[in-house]
């Protein structure tokens, strides 16, 4: 087949996350069954405007506020006359909405909807342009089919007005050769905490934060690092000053795949306290290193976490609540031992392989749908 795709960011983005990563993993295998891949993106600080990831064409043009323009627009200019077989839109930010421009069966890609979620990270006027935005994907996208990473993404979109027989569900996989437990759960002595992500107001570093000094109350030794970076750290670092736990939080900032899997085996406990995920890939990393998680009772993340098997649940935005479930694992040795090692195999359940396969089959059902 011949694949064009649309996502903000590319793999080589500084920003880069699980969106990325997951549509990374699916056309790199297509690329290497014979495919032809174009992948349009947003241009960041130092980006060529055309590039070649393992086989996958990156095109770039516009910016962090009006890819969602720019990259229509360089369609409509370098590709338009080209005939593809799918469109591939990761819809992950504002929509690009290619229904009413594409020439090709569109097949969406869903992470996840921001929603009401918009207005806690952003400013009150950008969020709203967000929300407005995806409101009008079960008009713009009516005939197009769905691919969501996880149930709870579906059930958004099914409550958004998608006919559920148009979405479907293919969880994320996992790099295993890149994570592995070297430091044995039972072995780690230190209380250690680790939030693994990327530092925005959406993803919850300041929760666990907050829940410091109740943790420390209860096991004094305990550290927390955080790992990731983003524009939300001065605020997160200001926070631990502020909360008198500065000199027990440990900022890592961008982490090497060395080095998060270094970080992790140090770990005793991780916590996810996002109020919204896809899935969260983030926990089936800490898993596979041993690590089991506390994480909001949140979309996605009732998915990725097995409640009291590879760690706890805890309603978002509870500090104390979210600090008594860290508090648990860190005083029950029996229990997060257990959890732990259910982790690692809950981790080996997901590869990339799996997922590609799974998606594979969608994206051939969507291409062999006649252009709306």
């Amino acid at each position: 087949m011949k694949l064009i795709a649309f996502n903000w960011r590319d793999p080589k983005h500084p920003e880069a996350g699980g969106a990325e990563l997951h549509l990374f993993e699916i056309l790199r295998r297509a690329v290497r069954d014979g495919d032809r891949a174009v992948w349009l993106a947003e241009r960041f600080s130092g980006a060529a405007a055309e590039d070649l990831v393992e086989g996958i064409e990156i095109h770039r043009a516009g910016s962090w506020y009006n890819a969602h323009l720019a990259l229509g627009a360089l369609y409509r200019k370098r590709f338009r006359e080209e005939r593809f077989d799918l469109v591939l839109e990761d819809i992950n930010k504002v929509p690009f909405f290619t229904p009413l421009f594409a020439r090709a069966p569109v097949l969406a890609i869903i992470p996840h909807l921001f929603g009401a979620a918009a207005f806690r990270e952003a400013s009150a006027p950008v969020a709203a342009v967000v929300w407005a935005h995806e409101s009008l994907i079960p008009f713009v996208y009516r005939r197009a089919p769905f691919l969501a990473i996880s149930e709870s993404t579906r059930d958004d979109l099914a409550r958004r007005g998608i006919d559920p027989s148009r979405i479907a569900v293919v969880r994320c996989g996992l790099t295993q050769e890149d994570y592995s437990v070297t430091v044995a759960p039972e072995a780690r002595r230190d209380p250690t905490i680790i939030f693994l992500g990327r530092l925005r107001r959406y993803k919850g570093a300041q929760y666990a934060i907050r829940a410091l000094p109740r943790i420390l109350a209860h096991v004094p030794a305990a550290t927390l690092i955080v790992a990731g970076d983003g524009p939300y750290r001065p605020e997160l670092e200001a926070m631990a000053r502020s909360l008198g736990v500065a000199e027990r939080v440990t900022f890592l900032g961008a982490v090497s795949q060395r080095e998060k899997v270094a970080a992790l085996n140090r770990a005793q406990v991780a916590v996810m306290p996002s109020p919204k995920e896809g899935w969260g890939l983030t926990v089936i990393e800490a898993n596979a290193c041993g690590v089991p998680v506390v994480a909001s009772r949140s979309p996605g993340l009732i998915e990725s976490v097995r409640e009291g098997e590879t760690g706890l649940l805890t309603p978002h935005g509870d500090e104390a609540a979210l600090a008594d479930g860290v508090i648990r694992l860190l005083t029950d040795h029996d229990l997060r031992v257990s959890q732990a090692k259910a982790a690692v195999a809950w981790a080996k359940t997901f590869d990339w392989e799996t997922c590609y396969r799974g998606s594979r089959a969608v994206m051939e059902r969507a291409a062999s749908r006649k252009v709306a």
